[in-house]
Formats: C-alpha cells, sequence, structure tokens
C-alpha cells in the first residue's frame, strides 16, 4: 500500500512539474501591428523648357523629299547651335524619318516626311526668341518641367514632411489604443512629381517664326509628393 501512495504521489508531482513547466514556456502575446500611409506635396516653380520644333514634306521622290528635310533641318540647326548654352540652352535634333503613301491598289503614290529639333534649357527668354528666328521649323509642341536640381530638392522637402507626418499619426495611433510607444516595422517611400504641358496653336506658331518674334512662354507650378507607407507595432 505505501509503494501505492508513493507512485500516486510522485505522478501528482509530474503532472504539476509539467502544468508549470508548459506555463512558462507558452509565448508571449504577439505586439499589436498597424498599418499607415502619409503623402507631403510640395510645390515649386519650372524652371526647365522643352521646346519642339518640326517641319514636314511630301512628294513623289523619296530622295527629293529627305533632302528637303534634311535642309530645313541643317538651316534650323546651325542657327541655334550659334546660340546655344551649356544648361542655358542645349540644342539636339528629335525624330527624322519618311513613311510611304499608298493607293488603293496598294501601290506608293509618294513619300511624306518630317523632321525635328529640340530645344531645351533653363533660359526662357533665349529659348523662345531663339525658335521664333527658327523660319525653317515651326513650334509643334513645348512641355515645362524641373531640373534635377530642383527637384531632388523638392524631394528632399516633401519626404521630410511625409515622414514627419507618419510619425505624428503612428504616436496618435499608439496613444488612441492605450499603447506607450511604437517600433517601425517595414517602411516604402514612394516618390511622384507632376509636370504641366503647354501646346500652342500651330497656326499661331507658324505666323509667330514668319515674323521672327519670340514664342510666348510661360512656366507655373510642379507638384512634388512624397508618400511613405508601412507598419508600426504597438508597444
Amino acid at each position: 500500500m505505501k509503494i501505492f501512495k508513493k507512485v500516486i504521489a510522485c505522478a501528482a508531482f509530474c503532472a504539476c512539474s509539467g502544468v508549470t513547466f508548459g506555463q512558462a514556456a507558452a509565448p508571449a502575446l504577439p505586439m499589436q501591428r498597424v498599418s499607415l500611409s502619409a503623402q507631403a506635396t510640395v510645390q515649386v516653380a519650372q524652371d526647365l523648357l522643352t521646346l519642339s520644333l518640326a517641319t514636314t514634306r511630301e512628294g513623289v521622290d523619296a530622295q527629293a523629299v529627305q533632302a528637303q528635310l534634311k535642309s530645313a533641318l541643317d538651316t534650323a540647326l546651325l542657327m541655334a547651335k550659334n546660340k546655344a548654352q551649356p544648361k542655358l540652352m542645349d540644342v539636339r535634333t528629335g525624330r527624322f524619318g519618311l513613311s510611304p503613301r499608298y493607293s488603293r491598289e496598294g501601290k506608293i503614290t509618294g513619300w511624306q516626311g518630317s523632321a525635328e529639333l529640340v530645344l531645351e534649357g533653363q533660359d526662357f527668354v533665349l529659348l523662345s526668341e531663339t525658335a521664333g528666328k527658327l523660319t525653317t521649323l515651326t513650334v509643334s509642341g513645348a512641355s515645362f518641367g524641373l531640373t534635377t536640381t530642383q527637384r531632388q530638392a523638392a524631394q528632399t522637402q516633401a519626404q521630410n514632411q511625409a515622414i514627419a507626418l507618419f510619425r505624428q499619426r503612428a504616436t496618435e495611433v499608439a496613444n488612441g489604443f492605450d499603447f506607450k510607444t511604437y517600433t517601425l516595422g517595414e517602411i516604402a517611400l514612394n516618390y511622384d512629381e507632376g509636370t504641366a504641358m503647354y501646346k500652342p496653336q500651330m497656326m499661331a506658331a507658324r505666323a509667330m517664326a514668319a515674323e521672327a518674334a519670340p514664342v510666348p512662354v510661360e512656366a507655373g507650378l510642379a507638384s512634388v509628393s512624397v508618400t511613405v507607407s508601412g507598419s508600426v507595432q504597438l508597444q
């Protein structure tokens, strides 16, 4: 009988020990995780202008059409390069090509082509005056943007504002759920830059080019946005 009692006592001790051990090894409750996002937008003046000038020719002979395009482009290119200045006005050629015209029977009846010259820089006055003097080409389009320096400065400013707003929201959420603090989880940053476009009327552009008048241009503002998204663990 004594032996039997000892066996029961030993089993009871082992059972209690097992419960105690199981409680000690139980994993802690997981920290609460919340997903957040914050966005900041900075508006800056556009300091880069790109002007596209083009001409078209057509005829029955491909070589003749190509020669006419080349002559018009060479004349404009020579005049533009004489006024070019690094960063203030850079000059480069754009699209240049010919394509056939077909009859209803599928036969080639002629050729048409186009040539393009691009002026780009930070001196808007120089760009517009030069474009107005290139009489062999007409303005086909214009766009404003940001230089690398201007864009990077705006992105840094927007990034700092977005991060500060993200941290503020994380603190407010933690306090709202009665947590003392938080730690950052995975964070992602997304950059977005908006640009404005300006396309002058073709007839007006031809008239201004013929009179060697400056092309009217006026820059606006560009919006640079940075979004911070990710998660925080409330503690």
